[in-house]
């Protein structure tokens, strides 16, 4: 008899503690402090709160979980489960995972940690072909390995409306900030994984939601041109306060890209908001090579 798989990874998937239940996973939420006092990301600390006191410039820190809350949680969950499959933020841009690979350790082998490299978007569709793989009696080791040879696999673009929070969080210099906002203009940040690095920029939301597209098409007729022909190939949106204007991108995504699987219209973590600030809009193409097919 396979053991029973418990599949967990952080609010930085973008899956909510709801979500989370309908797909029977658990997530941990990301601690912040802001003013001094922490808060739990989907507890005790809605996004609608976190933008009210984001746009009153109250002083906000990010965390990772702490060692004694997350050994508590894995311990929980181990009495109903053999296993866990632990998937957090990427390596990359967190020492949460290298510290949860510490932890693991404590469980003689019983919590197996993923870094497939992968935030927001990418990350949540990495988590449900893991669901698939655990169906299909896959181990915890093939899971990991899958996952991980896979990881890079994906590209995810964000465009920014406002230079003040990466200003903020020293991501750019104050100077460099200025000339932007005096110019208006929207950086657009690209990732694979290991951080966040300028893709382009646009002066306005047309402009930049166009290079994404045109980004993303480029690629799947390219590096991603095998895995897009077999419809192993999917894309997403990801935004931050502004869920009107992010439907509309999915819809412009879906014209210029009619042949690929669409996904998910999913709020960035507030770990990536905190230095995107709102307005943020982004979309990410991500292999599955476990997708139902309809």
């Amino acid at each position: 008899m396979a053991n029973k798989i418990k599949i967990v990874t952080d609010s930085n998937s973008g899956i909510s503690q709801e979500e989370a239940k309908e797909l029977g996973i658990s997530v941990i939420p990301m601690p912040f402090t802001i003013d001094g006092k922490e808060y739990l990301e989907g507890v005790d600390l809605t996004h609608e709160q976190f933008y009210q006191l984001l746009l009153k410039d109250v002083n906000i820190s990010t965390s990772q979980p702490s060692q004694y809350y997350l050994e508590k949680e894995w311990k929980h969950l181990l009495e109903d489960n053999d296993e866990i499959l632990y998937m957090p933020m990427t390596s990359g841009l967190s020492a949460s995972c290298e510290s949860a690979k510490k932890l693991a350790l404590k469980f003689d082998g019983k919590v197996t940690v993923v870094d497939n490299l992968r935030i927001s978007v990418p990350l949540k569709e990495s988590i449900l072909e893991a669901l698939e793989m655990v169906k299909l009696g896959k181990t915890t080791r093939e899971i990991k390995e899958y996952l991980e040879a896979t990881g890079k696999k994906h590209s995810i673009y964000i465009m920014v409306e406002t230079l003040k929070y990466l200003k903020k969080g020293g991501r750019i210099t104050p100077v460099a900030a200025a000339i932007g906002t005096i110019l208006h203009i929207k950086p657009i940040l690209s990732s694979r994984g290991d951080k966040f690095d300028k893709f382009s920029s646009a002066i306005t939301l047309f402009q930049g939601k166009k290079k994404i597209i045109n980004q993303l098409r480029k690629e799947l007729n390219t590096e991603f041109k095998e895995e897009y022909e077999k419809g192993n190939i999917t894309v997403s949106v990801a935004y931050t306060n502004n869920l009107e204007e992010a439907l509309k991108f999915k819809e412009e995504i879906k014209k210029a890209i009619p042949n690929v699987t669409f996904r998910f219209v999913n709020a960035l973590s507030l770990s990536i908001s905190c230095h995107t600030g709102p307005g943020a809009l982004g979309a990410a193409i991500i292999i599955n090579n476990y997708l139902k097919k309809e």
